[in-house]
């Protein structure tokens, strides 16, 4: 089998997504006051609505009208005035009542879109950006189109922009892509592409089924199915991007931005590891220069960045070989298996005529008011590319900036931090927080919140530090006194006799003393080989016991050296 990157310069491969979210942030279900929780006792909340029993009618819940919502606002998406629910008819046990309640032609976030930014060996993975401002102008074009209405759906867009024309709820296949430009490379390398939103609609989650004995928690070879129908009627927010993606590394980044979106929200916990967010593929080829889409296959319920990546990059170089040896693909759901890095046929995908949709007759439909939606858009916060933004501004190198930023609980605790430090202390704070703090969390198993850690406990570590008072490696070790004491890092650095000698007449005679002993090493630089200085510093902070700052000793040999 071939490698993607070989693949992808025969063939493009046209990647959408839908990503489903429980709005975890709620107390109650979708349409019943059942709790929602992930670990109770299976089967303890449940109900004649969520499980469907004969004469219980459901009751939308306005909390999780107001989240999704403000997730479709978060998009840049439109905001429907006018939907409602429909049923969508399957027959399988994690659905007692044998239909799932969701949103139908019209869900209440339409036609959106998101701008993503891929960057390092992510972007050598597409092998048609291009430089120039050719491309820029096509790009530009594309962007401003992907904020508005396809042509085909305009048609059927009436006065007050309520939509009546059914766009299938599929990620591939309703709209032709082959008018959107390839992003534009910088001189680093990296692309900037914008991915269109076709909807985000409402629906309830489903039961959760345990396999007993099936190989990788699946139903093959299983000896039996448990069913905890605590999770049944969940509320869940489903976003079908159109099939703008063009690698797995795009599809990763697209997910991983909206997850960031959505903590920031606080409508979820996002978590993959509890199911809680994840993610269908939908991936076909074709040959590069043609227009007309592929068969797609679709790869249901990946629950990791990775494994949504190295999932549809083994689906596009497995759909290469069958099509290069004069195979066909077909239409189907398939199984991303993780041990084995392969995926295998789940069933045969259904059509919509297979779900027989139609309206709920026990649900009125909605008709959101101008009022409802700027209340949801007053609540929503700094999102995080603006946040990242105004980090970088701060001083903040780019990459730490995106990260804390993408994290509510990481941000709020480095803007406590930075009150009132300059950038380079800024800048210092935020490597704490991204080196230290994240590893300290991850290591302890615990959260920001119950670590006991203050933002003024990391902002003087960082003064220590943009003064040169410590080192780095010293850096780590306060960091960890720090956590496991509680005490000021000052006090930690006074006590253990940590603080560096800055004074250059006291470090003198050392970097002299050193020299005078090192002859090879003097030869060595004169002859033009300057890493030896990295030698003689070790030797210097071998004489002061670890005291002397490591960056003036450098300073001082390297003027020593040029001198002689």
């Amino acid at each position: 089998m071939k490698t993607l990157n070989e693949v992808l310069q025969d063939w493009e491969a046209v990647i959408g997504l839908e990503i489903h979210t429980e709005l975890t942030a709620l107390d109650t279900k979708m349409f019943c006051n059942c709790r929602l929780s992930h670990d109770d006792e299976p089967n303890a909340n449940v109900c004649p609505v969520c499980l469907g029993l004969p004469g219980a009618l459901p009751v939308p819940n306005e909390k999780a009208i107001q989240s999704i919502v403000k997730a479709g606002l978060a998009t840049n998406c439109q905001i429907m005035r006018h939907s409602m629910f429909y049923r969508k008819h399957y027959f399988y046990p994690d659905m007692a009542k044998n239909f799932q309640t969701t949103q139908g032609p019209v869900a209440f976030c339409m036609h959106g879109h998101l701008d993503l930014e891929v960057s390092g060996r992510g972007a050598a993975e597409r092998p048609d950006c291009a430089f120039g401002e050719a491309e820029a102008q096509s790009l530009a074009s594309a962007s401003a189109n992907a904020v508005g209405l396809s042509t085909s759906m305009s048609e059927h867009m009436p006065e007050g922009g309520d939509a009546v024309a059914r766009p299938k709820a599929s990620s591939q296949g309703t709209y032709d892509t082959a008018n959107l430009a390839a992003p534009v490379r910088a001189e680093d390398g990296s692309y900037t592409v914008p991915i269109r939103i076709l909807r985000i609609h409402m629906e309830e989650d489903a039961a959760k089924m345990v396999h007993v004995g099936g190989e990788e928690g699946r139903i093959t070879a299983a000896t039996e199915s448990l069913i905890d129908y605590n999770r049944c009627g969940t509320p869940l927010i489903e976003l079908v991007t159109e099939p703008d993606l063009r690698t797995p590394e795009e599809a990763r980044l697209f997910m991983e931005k909206l997850r960031r979106v959505f903590l920031t929200l606080g409508i979820s916990d996002c978590s993959m590891e509890k199911g809680s967010m994840r993610c269908d593929g939908n991936v076909s080829l074709r040959r590069r220069g043609e227009t007309k889409l592929g068969t797609k296959t679709e790869l249901k319920n990946l629950n990791s960045f990775k494994s949504l990546h190295d999932g549809l990059e083994y689906e596009i170089c497995r759909q290469a070989e069958v099509l290069e040896e004069g195979g066909v693909i077909y239409q189907e759901t398939r199984h991303w298996e993780p041990s084995r890095k392969r995926t295998v046929v789940m069933r045969v995908k259904e059509t919509a005529d297979d779900y027989r949709l139609f309206p709920d007759p026990d649900l009125a439909p909605f008709d959101l008011t101008d009022e409802f939606i700027d209340g949801c858009r007053a609540e929503i916060p700094e999102l995080p590319d603006a946040k990242r933004d105004r980090y970088v501004a701060a001083g903040v190198k780019r990459a730490d900036a995106e990260q804390i930023a993408g994290d509510p609980e990481a941000a709020a605790f480095f803007e406590a931090a930075i009150g009132g430090l300059d950038a380079k202390a800024t800048q210092t704070v935020a490597n704490l927080v991204v080196n230290e703090l994240v590893a300290y969390l991850k290591a302890a198993g615990t959260s920001l919140a119950d670590s006991g850690l203050a933002p003024a406990q990391l902002a003087s570590l960082a003064k220590l530090l943009a003064a040169d008072a410590i080192s780095s490696n010293q850096a780590h070790e306060v960091f960890d006194a720090m956590a496991e004491t509680g005490d000021d890092p000052e006090k930690i650095v006074d006590v253990r006799g940590m603080r560096q000698v800055s004074d250059t007449g006291a470090l003198e005679p050392i970097v002299d003393a050193v020299l005078a002993r090192c002859t090879d090493q003097v030869e060595q630089f004169r002859g033009g080989n300057r890493k030896v200085v990295g030698f003689l510093v070790g030797q210097c902070m071998k004489e002061s016991r670890g005291k002397g700052n490591p960056k003036l000793f450098n300073q001082l040999l390297t003027s020593k050296l040029e001198a002689m």
